[in-house]
């Protein structure tokens, strides 16, 4: 009889509960020292929650996608109504209701553009790009910075096999990531204080870690603009503001990139932005998270409970350095 071992983080998927959430990245602050939304956290209003993902999107004949086992939960998703509506996305607004203003964001055509040190540079057609991958869901858990955290359906693909499809140089260390730039349909990217594009980066064994995951749908559809259409990445292991929405460009460097909010404030958002609830962030405890559309505070976990998978990428390196 074959016995298989569960990892630390997996469970029975009979106790993942049906239909989450979401939410993801962008940190809380800029230049406002107004105190985390999330320690004043209050519960998603009844117009909020209704609204819910749109089935409509680029290659929405390929939902939904098989789910994956390996990739459980050790509690409940979040509503779908309350991931898709409860969003940050600086490009549209600086509160969590944005989902009116994301409408305007045009995701047909779009194109991805991989260049800098790789074999030959390409720019490819979404639909081409994800229809070239083998799309699958995985159950994440999501931790903001802002000390909230969801539970996640997402759909998509390992950022490893467009690592793969790449074909980097031997002496590209690093991988950097951009979003969109068009301030004609994204007035937030009219203030120019702001350091747009958004810019996110990893180190090429993060990139390549079975658990960094390109997000192409959530609950069994196209994400929404408003959660990162058409192309967006999946971290869990770190803060929510490392993973970039609405991505256009890949570019491969010996360069370490510096993110967006690490170029806003570097004291408080780094590159590393791993999850430990043991590190405080400058102005609020990490120890423990609001579980987003309760009032539910739970423990945080260290790495957000994916310290088996991805530990090792950072032994003996400064603890202080690879949490922020």
């Amino acid at each position: 009889m074959l016995i298989r071992r569960r990892r630390g983080w997996e469970i029975p998927e009979s106790a993942a509960t049906p239909e989450s959430l979401f939410f993801s990245r962008r940190a809380v602050i800029a230049a406002a020292a107004a105190a985390p939304a999330v320690l004043a956290a209050g519960s998603i209003g009844a117009g909020m929650r209704a609204r819910a993902a749109t089935a409509e999107g680029p290659a929405a004949d390929l939902y939904p996608a098989a789910r994956n086992p390996a990739f459980t939960l050790d509690r409940p998703l979040t509503d779908e109504a309350v991931a898709t509506s409860y969003n940050n996305f600086y490009e549209f607004g600086t509160s969590k209701d944005i989902v009116k203003a994301a409408q305007k964001l045009p995701i047909q055509p779009w194109q991805v553009k991989i260049d800098g040190m790789v074999e030959k540079e390409m720019t490819l057609d979404f639909d081409e790009l994800v229809r070239k991958m083998p799309l699958e869901e995985r159950l994440y858990r999501h931790r903001c910075v802002e000390a909230w955290s969801m539970a996640v359906p997402w759909t998509g693909f390992p950022l490893a096999r467009l690592v793969a499809m790449a074909k980097p140089l031997g002496s590209a260390k690093f991988l950097k990531m951009q979003t969109f730039q068009n301030a004609a349909v994204a007035p937030g990217q009219k203030q120019f204080w702001y350091p747009w594009p958004y810019t996110e980066g990893l180190r090429m064994d993060e990139a390549n870690n079975d658990l960094a995951f390109l997000v192409t749908g959530i609950y069994g559809k196209p994400v929404p603009k408003q959660n990162g259409a058409p192309l967006r990445l999946a971290l869990p292991w770190k803060y929510g503001f490392k993973s970039i929405k609405s991505i256009v460009r890949f570019t491969f460097t010996d360069e370490q990139p510096v993110g967006y909010w690490e170029a806003l404030q570097s004291s408080e958002y780094g590159f590393y932005a791993n999850v430990n609830p043991e590190v405080s962030h400058p102005r609020w405890s990490q120890a423990k998270e609001r579980l987003i559309g309760t009032d539910e505070m739970v423990p945080t976990q260290l790495y957000n409970g994916y310290a088996e998978q991805v530990a090792g990428l950072y032994t003996g390196m400064d603890p202080k350095k690879i949490y922020y």
